[in-house]
């Protein structure tokens, strides 16, 4: 679920302690993205609360340039289905010793169907000082998202909710490096809010405003000796949040944690055992031991294995909120799970595989239930949860090799989910009967001409109540920059959660340029 993933930037967490819906708030566009790192499995290890499924980190990119230099880009604008409108643009300012990288987007919908409208803002700012030694980090992010939510929340019925969210995020990082010590201090301070409204036009009926602060200090590092690499790590962090539905509540926060990597028989042995330790002002002390284990056949073929200890304490959502159908349960226990996967990877110039076989046994796991229909969704610690799984990606790359260099490629990706039942003796779940169980992804990449690219993307997903649904998109791009998106050709009728419906065949034209 949406609590049980952590999404940083930077390094820096972006957890919120109202609701893990919160999450996406803080996604950057894409042309700010260096790369995206990801961690399957339990990440709690390293990054403690909230990875409980895995962790996902967003990195910046680098402010490159000429010195001395303004470069004032207009990165992309589009214009498509359901009257949208993106723009973005940005402006780099490169001095000998600072960078600074300035970026604002934009994006406006009337919306697919009644009361989906939405106008989204991001602001960012990236400033880097290039010191003889230290460099110098310091990013500001603000993003401000007003929807309407038609049967997002409570019943599909529900249909004049309307929501507006912010979050923001000042973040100050830095390296120091010397012969065998690595250390990276951080500092940040994320702000969210959140104003729900049950009837758009007339908030006096029902409205709920939540503020979120969290203010954490991180110190993480790595010392390199003649036995291997210990990574270890120090996080202090207070949060709070102020709200007329779930009130005033305090938390602070101290994790550690420390790793060990031996590398044996020629390195081609990788083995990193480690814990990690949290203890909250509120709730209690945690530990978290795991190991991962490697192992090179050679230089393209690896396989490896894991397992770990994870969990997810609740949010405050979890523990109060309620309204006319729903009710928070204080009295929940924290989520917690031991996680093991197997797998393998291989990878050639032309060909890439990866697959992986992983098993989940956790207990309290936190679900919204009720007996009968016309009761309220009361949160709950439903029990034991054991769930299985298979996953399988390839990739293979085929043309000449020019072609090779200009990513002519067919990947196709396969997952399969199997839980045990736990509603069984549950009339009514609110997540569990929703979740995925078999979910393929294949993509074709062609370049014609050297001046045109074509993707074909085909997703098949079935869920466990075996409602499936197949969706089909193309995009083609001419001297990246000029594009056509055509989503859902096939004008698949289908929905991903809550029985809100999906948008049906929709396009998107533009030009993207994006950031050097």
């Amino acid at each position: 679920g949406f609590d049980q993933t952590l999404l940083l930037v930077d390094g820096m967490k972006m957890d919120d302690v109202q609701t893990g819906h919160h999450t996406l708030n803080m996604i950057l566009p894409l042309y700010l993205i260096e790369r995206i790192e990801i961690i399957k499995g339990p990440a709690a290890r390293i990054f403690g609360q909230n990875a409980f499924n895995g962790a996902i980190n967003i990195v910046t990119k680098e402010i490159i340039g000429e010195t001395g230099k303004l470069d004032l880009k207009l990165n992309e604008i589009s214009f498509g289905s359901y009257d949208q409108k993106n723009i973005s643009v940005s402006t780099k300012i490169t001095r000998e010793n600072l960078n600074t990288l300035i970026s604002y987007s934009g994006n406006r919908s009337d919306g697919y169907r009644h009361n989906t409208d939405y106008k989204k803002d991001n602001y960012f700012i990236k400033t880097t000082f290039n010191t003889d030694k230290n460099p110098i980090d310091i990013i500001a992010s603000f993003n401000e998202n007003k929807f309407g939510a038609n049967g997002f929340y409570a019943s599909p019925s529900a249909t004049e909710q309307y929501e507006e969210t912010q979050a923001s995020l000042i973040g100050i990082s830095s390296t120091i490096n010397s012969d065998k010590l690595s250390l990276n201090p951080k500092f940040y301070w994320r702000r969210g809010q959140d104003e729900y409204i049950y009837i758009r036009d007339n908030p006096s009926v029902y409205r709920n405003l939540h503020k979120t602060n969290k203010v954490s200090a991180e110190l993480t590092g790595t010392y390199y000796s003649n036995s291997g690499a210990t990574g270890f790590g120090l996080d202090l962090s207070a949060v709070n949040i102020s709200s007329n539905n779930l009130g005033e509540h305090n938390r602070t926060t101290v994790s550690a944690y420390v790793d060990h990597t031996f590398k044996l028989f020629k390195e081609k042995l990788v083995l990193s055992p480690g814990l990690s330790m949290s203890y909250f002002s509120d709730l209690s002390f945690h530990s978290f031991p795991g190991i991962d284990l490697g192992y090179n056949l050679n230089s393209n073929f690896k396989l490896y294995s894991n397992i770990g200890k994870t969990y997810r304490i609740p949010t405050y959502t979890d523990l109060y909120y309620s309204d006319r159908t729903t009710i928070g349960n204080e009295n929940l226990n924290p989520e917690s799970a031991t996680s093991t996967e197997y797998g393998l990877k291989y990878n050639t110039t032309i060909f890439s595989l990866t697959a992986a076989i992983f098993n989940r046994k956790a207990k309290n796991i936190i679900d919204y239930v009720k007996k009968n229909e016309d009761d309220l969704w009361e949160a709950v610690n439903i029990g034991s949860l054991n769930t299985k799984g298979f996953e399988f990606d390839l990739t293979y790359r085929f043309g000449s090799a020019d072609n090779l260099s200009k990513n002519n490629f067919f990947s196709f990706g396969y997952t399969s989910i199997k839980d045990d039942n736990y509603v069984s003796n549950v009339n009514f779940s609110r997540y569990s009967l929703n979740s995925l169980r078999h979910q393929l992804i294949t993509k074709l990449n062609l370049n014609y001409l050297k001046n045109i690219n074509h993707s074909i993307v085909y997703k098949y997903s079935e869920r466990s109540d075996k409602t499936n649904y197949s969706v089909l998109d193309t995009k083609i791009t001419y001297k990246k920059g000029l594009y056509l998106s055509v989503n859902n050709i096939l004008d698949e009728v289908y929905s991903e959660t809550n029985l809100v419906p999906m948008p049906g065949r929709n396009f998107l034209v533009g030009i993207s340029i994006g950031i050097d």
